[in-house]
């Protein structure tokens, strides 16, 4: 009976892992796609749906760096500038009002942080115009201003919420010892819960890194010349609307502009994992 079970048991483990690797496979081919036929030739691309190609093409790669008006080099420069100010900035800004509303208690704080969530709701296409005449009107158009600063002011709503529900895990004791020997809160913010909060912090510093660095939208509204221009709007330079578009380079260089988030993501995965997890126990 026992010996049965068991053997039961195997077989259902081997079906859920064989179940779960097809699945994986078909999600990813996506991805195993885009990496071959970034090696494949021009024509090979959409007329072979295979993953294989018949010749390993390299020129799509050192083609394609050059191949815009300006080196690639500088596309991956802007968007490392914007993407390390615009994670520094989150962690800085949603870190102190996420303190704010997890530890410290001040008139208003349900009624702000139901304000502050109600905000997760707004469509980001709805407040754009306004946005744009008001950074307009500051002269910040055609520069990285638009994409950095608000970073810096808490604006993004889902970190706050991740990092007050970390915070909010913290023994309450650690608060109480810290104030019987004489720190204020902004003593206890950097001494006691920032370090304790390296999870949480990895998890917005991953999906903010994923999310600036992917970002198309706004950079095509606010940057007009070429120069300034991010990887996103970099890629987009390679389809031509009157001419032959060059997927296999833009396709080479799109694989390229995964390998910042890939490698970041490998290294910080289990910190990642740990701080979702712990942030969305209560």
């Amino acid at each position: 009976m026992r010996l049965a079970r068991e053997k039961r048991d195997r077989t259902a483990r081997i079906m859920k892992h064989i179940f779960l690797i097809i699945v994986s496979c078909v999600m990813l081919y996506p991805l195993f796609w885009l990496v071959a036929s970034s090696f494949k030739p021009e024509n090979e691309i959409f007329g072979n749906l295979g993953l294989w190609p018949s010749q390993f093409n390299f020129d799509n790669y050192t083609k394609g760096w050059n191949a815009l008006p300006k080196p690639f080099t500088i596309f991956y420069i802007n968007s490392a500038i914007v993407t390390v100010l615009s994670v520094i900035g989150n962690l800085i800004s949603c870190s102190f009002a996420a303190y704010a509303f997890a530890r410290l208690k001040f008139n208003g704080r349900t009624l702000f942080f139901g304000l502050m969530m109600m905000t997760l709701m707004i469509p980001y296409h709805v407040v754009l115009i306004p946005q744009y005449v008001q950074f307009l009107a500051l002269g910040w158009v055609d520069t990285y201003l638009p994409l950095v600063v608000p970073r810096f002011l808490a604006s993004d709503a889902f970190f706050i919420f991740l990092m007050v529900q970390f915070f909010r895990q913290l023994p309450r004791e650690l608060d109480e010892a810290a104030m019987i020997d004489g720190c204020s809160p902004y003593k206890i913010y950097w001494a006691i819960i920032l370090p304790l909060s390296l999870p949480a912090m990895g998890t917005a510093a991953i999906f903010s890194l994923i999310w600036v660095w992917e970002d198309f939208l706004a950079p095509l509204i606010y940057l007009n010349d070429i120069k300034s221009y991010t990887v996103p709007l970099a890629l987009r330079l390679f389809l031509d609307q009157e001419g032959q578009s060059a997927f296999g380079q833009m396709f080479a260089m799109s694989v390229l502009s995964l390998v910042p988030v890939v490698i970041f993501f490998v290294l910080f995965q289990k910190l990642i994992v740990r701080g979702i997890a712990t942030s969305g126990m209560k």
